[in-house]
Protein backbone atom coordinates (compact mmCIF):
# COMPACT_ATOMS: atom_id res chain seq x y z
CA UNK A 1 0.00 0.00 0.00
CA UNK A 2 1.30 3.55 -0.80
CA UNK A 3 1.85 6.14 1.53
CA UNK A 4 -1.30 7.96 2.51
CA UNK A 5 0.11 11.32 3.08
CA UNK A 6 2.15 11.03 -0.16
CA UNK A 7 -1.04 10.05 -1.76
CA UNK A 8 -2.90 13.15 -0.04
CA UNK A 9 0.28 15.54 -1.51
CA UNK A 10 -0.42 14.23 -5.24
CA UNK A 11 -4.24 14.49 -5.22
CA UNK A 12 -3.47 18.29 -3.51
CA UNK A 13 -0.59 19.24 -6.37
CA UNK A 14 -3.69 18.14 -8.87
CA UNK A 15 -6.50 20.43 -7.38
CA UNK A 16 -3.92 23.44 -7.75
CA UNK A 17 -5.34 23.03 -11.56
CA UNK A 18 -8.53 22.97 -10.15
CA UNK A 19 -8.29 25.56 -8.28
CA UNK A 20 -7.29 28.38 -10.77
CA UNK A 21 -10.34 27.30 -12.55
CA UNK A 22 -12.34 27.84 -10.02
CA UNK A 23 -13.41 31.34 -10.82
CA UNK A 24 -15.58 32.56 -14.00
CA UNK A 25 -13.23 36.06 -14.26
CA UNK A 26 -10.19 33.47 -14.78
CA UNK A 27 -11.94 31.19 -16.83
CA UNK A 28 -12.91 34.43 -19.04
CA UNK A 29 -9.23 35.42 -19.34
CA UNK A 30 -7.95 32.24 -20.37
CA UNK A 31 -11.09 32.37 -23.38
CA UNK A 32 -9.40 35.46 -24.20
CA UNK A 33 -5.96 33.98 -24.19
CA UNK A 34 -7.30 31.05 -26.64
CA UNK A 35 -7.26 33.91 -29.10
CA UNK A 36 -3.76 34.63 -28.81
CA UNK A 37 -1.04 36.89 -26.56
CA UNK A 38 -2.53 40.07 -24.48
CA UNK A 39 -1.47 42.13 -22.28
CA UNK A 40 -2.60 42.70 -18.68
CA UNK A 41 -4.04 46.70 -19.20
CA UNK A 42 -5.78 44.71 -23.00
CA UNK A 43 -6.94 41.67 -20.80
CA UNK A 44 -8.63 44.43 -17.96
CA UNK A 45 -9.75 46.42 -20.49
CA UNK A 46 -11.72 43.91 -22.42
CA UNK A 47 -12.47 41.60 -18.84
CA UNK A 48 -14.15 44.42 -17.79
CA UNK A 49 -11.65 44.32 -14.46
CA UNK A 50 -9.41 46.54 -12.63
CA UNK A 51 -5.60 46.26 -13.69
CA UNK A 52 -4.69 44.75 -10.00
CA UNK A 53 -7.75 42.43 -10.02
CA UNK A 54 -7.11 41.31 -13.43
CA UNK A 55 -2.67 40.72 -12.26
CA UNK A 56 -4.32 38.56 -9.28
CA UNK A 57 -5.96 36.08 -11.81
CA UNK A 58 -3.52 35.74 -13.97
CA UNK A 59 -0.95 35.45 -10.85
CA UNK A 60 -3.27 32.54 -9.81
CA UNK A 61 -3.02 31.08 -13.51
CA UNK A 62 0.25 31.22 -13.73
CA UNK A 63 1.07 29.41 -10.30
CA UNK A 64 -1.48 26.90 -11.49
CA UNK A 65 0.83 26.71 -14.78
CA UNK A 66 -1.40 27.42 -16.86
CA UNK A 67 -0.66 30.80 -18.78
CA UNK A 68 2.87 31.60 -19.61
CA UNK A 69 4.56 35.08 -19.82
CA UNK A 70 7.15 37.11 -22.42
CA UNK A 71 8.26 40.03 -22.67
CA UNK A 72 7.73 42.55 -25.91
CA UNK A 73 9.89 45.66 -25.17
CA UNK A 74 8.38 47.41 -22.22
CA UNK A 75 5.30 45.10 -22.31
CA UNK A 76 4.97 41.56 -20.93
CA UNK A 77 2.69 39.69 -22.55
CA UNK A 78 0.72 36.44 -21.33
CA UNK A 79 -0.46 33.54 -23.46
CA UNK A 80 -1.53 29.89 -22.50
CA UNK A 81 1.26 27.68 -21.63
CA UNK A 82 0.71 25.13 -24.14
CA UNK A 83 -2.56 23.56 -26.54
CA UNK A 84 -3.20 21.63 -23.98
CA UNK A 85 -4.64 24.59 -22.12
CA UNK A 86 -7.07 24.96 -24.42
CA UNK A 87 -7.98 22.15 -25.10
CA UNK A 88 -8.80 21.45 -21.13
CA UNK A 89 -10.96 24.71 -21.43
CA UNK A 90 -12.61 23.67 -24.26
CA UNK A 91 -13.47 20.28 -22.15
CA UNK A 92 -14.24 22.14 -19.41
CA UNK A 93 -17.16 24.03 -21.15
CA UNK A 94 -18.32 20.57 -22.67
CA UNK A 95 -18.31 18.79 -19.89
CA UNK A 96 -20.60 21.55 -17.68
CA UNK A 97 -22.61 21.89 -20.70
CA UNK A 98 -23.64 18.12 -20.66
CA UNK A 99 -24.22 17.87 -17.28
CA UNK A 100 -25.25 21.04 -15.99
CA UNK A 101 -29.13 22.42 -17.65
CA UNK A 102 -27.86 26.02 -16.30
CA UNK A 103 -25.34 25.80 -18.18
CA UNK A 104 -27.62 25.64 -21.10
CA UNK A 105 -29.84 28.10 -19.83
CA UNK A 106 -27.29 31.04 -19.49
CA UNK A 107 -25.73 30.29 -22.82
CA UNK A 108 -29.01 30.76 -24.80
CA UNK A 109 -29.92 33.83 -22.83
CA UNK A 110 -26.05 35.56 -23.35
CA UNK A 111 -26.20 34.61 -27.03
CA UNK A 112 -29.88 35.91 -27.67
CA UNK A 113 -31.53 32.76 -28.19
CA UNK A 114 -35.64 32.50 -27.84
CA UNK A 115 -37.56 29.81 -27.72
CA UNK A 116 -34.95 27.88 -29.81
CA UNK A 117 -34.66 30.22 -32.56
CA UNK A 118 -31.15 30.90 -33.26
CA UNK A 119 -29.32 32.14 -35.62
CA UNK A 120 -27.70 29.57 -38.78
CA UNK A 121 -25.03 28.52 -38.60
CA UNK A 122 -22.32 26.34 -40.27
CA UNK A 123 -19.38 23.79 -39.47
CA UNK A 124 -15.54 24.02 -40.34
CA UNK A 125 -15.88 21.80 -43.47
CA UNK A 126 -18.89 23.34 -44.52
CA UNK A 127 -17.16 26.88 -44.13
CA UNK A 128 -14.24 24.85 -46.15
CA UNK A 129 -15.87 24.06 -49.01
CA UNK A 130 -18.20 27.14 -49.83
CA UNK A 131 -14.27 29.11 -49.51
CA UNK A 132 -13.15 26.85 -52.17
CA UNK A 133 -16.15 26.86 -54.30
CA UNK A 134 -16.33 30.83 -53.88
CA UNK A 135 -19.72 30.90 -52.06
CA UNK A 136 -19.15 32.75 -49.26
CA UNK A 137 -16.56 35.08 -47.51
CA UNK A 138 -15.30 35.18 -43.83
CA UNK A 139 -16.15 38.29 -41.81
CA UNK A 140 -13.86 38.10 -39.04
CA UNK A 141 -15.61 39.89 -35.87
CA UNK A 142 -13.67 40.09 -33.05
CA UNK A 143 -11.95 43.00 -32.10
CA UNK A 144 -8.59 43.91 -33.60
CA UNK A 145 -6.03 42.80 -31.60
CA UNK A 146 -7.50 39.65 -32.10
CA UNK A 147 -7.48 39.08 -35.52
CA UNK A 148 -3.93 40.18 -35.45
CA UNK A 149 -3.00 37.37 -33.17
CA UNK A 150 -4.23 35.05 -35.39
CA UNK A 151 -7.37 34.59 -37.80
CA UNK A 152 -8.69 32.48 -40.75
CA UNK A 153 -6.79 32.76 -43.61
CA UNK A 154 -8.45 35.18 -46.10
CA UNK A 155 -10.73 36.70 -43.66
CA UNK A 156 -11.77 40.18 -43.64
CA UNK A 157 -11.55 42.17 -40.25
CA UNK A 158 -14.34 44.30 -39.39
CA UNK A 159 -15.19 44.13 -35.74
CA UNK A 160 -18.24 44.02 -34.20
CA UNK A 161 -19.18 47.75 -33.28
CA UNK A 162 -17.89 49.00 -36.32
CA UNK A 163 -20.05 47.14 -38.98
CA UNK A 164 -22.80 49.25 -39.13
CA UNK A 165 -20.68 51.76 -40.51
CA UNK A 166 -18.65 49.66 -42.79
CA UNK A 167 -21.29 47.08 -44.68
CA UNK A 168 -20.18 48.88 -48.14
CA UNK A 169 -17.11 46.95 -47.66
CA UNK A 170 -18.83 43.80 -48.01
CA UNK A 171 -20.44 42.62 -51.46
CA UNK A 172 -23.98 42.22 -51.25
CA UNK A 173 -24.41 39.46 -53.81
CA UNK A 174 -22.31 37.04 -51.83
CA UNK A 175 -22.53 34.94 -48.91
CA UNK A 176 -21.35 36.38 -45.41
CA UNK A 177 -19.93 33.90 -42.91
CA UNK A 178 -19.07 35.48 -39.52
CA UNK A 179 -17.31 33.92 -36.99
CA UNK A 180 -16.02 35.29 -33.47
CA UNK A 181 -14.08 33.90 -30.17
CA UNK A 182 -16.26 30.44 -29.64
CA UNK A 183 -19.12 28.84 -29.30
CA UNK A 184 -19.94 30.99 -26.15
CA UNK A 185 -19.40 34.16 -27.73
CA UNK A 186 -21.99 36.66 -29.14
CA UNK A 187 -20.46 38.64 -31.38
CA UNK A 188 -21.33 36.14 -34.46
CA UNK A 189 -24.41 36.28 -33.34
CA UNK A 190 -25.00 39.76 -32.98
CA UNK A 191 -23.07 40.52 -36.46
CA UNK A 192 -25.49 38.11 -38.03
CA UNK A 193 -28.38 39.39 -36.60
CA UNK A 194 -27.64 42.77 -38.07
CA UNK A 195 -26.54 41.69 -41.23
CA UNK A 196 -29.72 39.92 -41.97
CA UNK A 197 -31.92 43.20 -40.50
CA UNK A 198 -30.07 45.08 -43.32
CA UNK A 199 -31.31 42.83 -45.79
CA UNK A 200 -27.60 40.97 -46.48
CA UNK A 201 -27.24 36.86 -46.62
CA UNK A 202 -25.15 35.68 -43.84
CA UNK A 203 -24.45 33.18 -41.66
CA UNK A 204 -22.22 32.24 -38.91
CA UNK A 205 -19.39 29.68 -38.22
CA UNK A 206 -20.57 27.03 -35.28
CA UNK A 207 -17.86 27.67 -33.51
CA UNK A 208 -15.13 29.74 -33.63
CA UNK A 209 -10.79 30.66 -33.51
CA UNK A 210 -10.34 28.84 -30.23
CA UNK A 211 -12.42 25.40 -31.86
CA UNK A 212 -10.61 26.55 -35.19
CA UNK A 213 -7.22 26.60 -33.74
CA UNK A 214 -7.93 22.86 -31.94
CA UNK A 215 -8.84 21.67 -34.88
CA UNK A 216 -5.24 22.63 -36.22
CA UNK A 217 -6.85 24.12 -38.98
CA UNK A 218 -4.60 27.31 -40.98
CA UNK A 219 -4.50 30.46 -39.05
CA UNK A 220 -2.96 33.64 -40.70
CA UNK A 221 -1.05 36.75 -38.26
CA UNK A 222 -0.12 40.04 -38.66
CA UNK A 223 2.85 41.49 -36.79
CA UNK A 224 1.58 43.29 -33.73
CA UNK A 225 2.39 47.11 -35.15
CA UNK A 226 0.01 46.32 -38.10
CA UNK A 227 -3.41 47.18 -38.21
CA UNK A 228 -5.84 44.56 -39.98
CA UNK A 229 -6.78 45.61 -43.55
CA UNK A 230 -9.99 47.34 -44.45
CA UNK A 231 -10.71 45.40 -47.49
CA UNK A 232 -9.86 41.49 -48.32
CA UNK A 233 -7.06 40.09 -46.99
CA UNK A 234 -4.40 38.37 -49.51
CA UNK A 235 -4.11 34.72 -48.51
CA UNK A 236 -6.83 32.27 -48.53
CA UNK A 237 -7.34 28.73 -46.94
CA UNK A 238 -5.71 25.97 -48.88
Amino acid sequence: MGDAALKAELFEQLARVGKALGSGKRLELLDLLGQGPRSVADLAATAGLGLTTTSMHLRALREAGLVATAREGTTIRYRLAADDVAALFAQLRVVAATHLADVGRARSRYLGVVDGEDTEEVGREELLRRIRAGEAIVLDVRPAPEYVAGHIPGAISIPLDELPGRLSELPADVEVVAYCRGAYCVLAHDAVRLLNACGRRAVRLAEGMLEWRLAEHPVATLPQEVQPPGRFAVSMVE
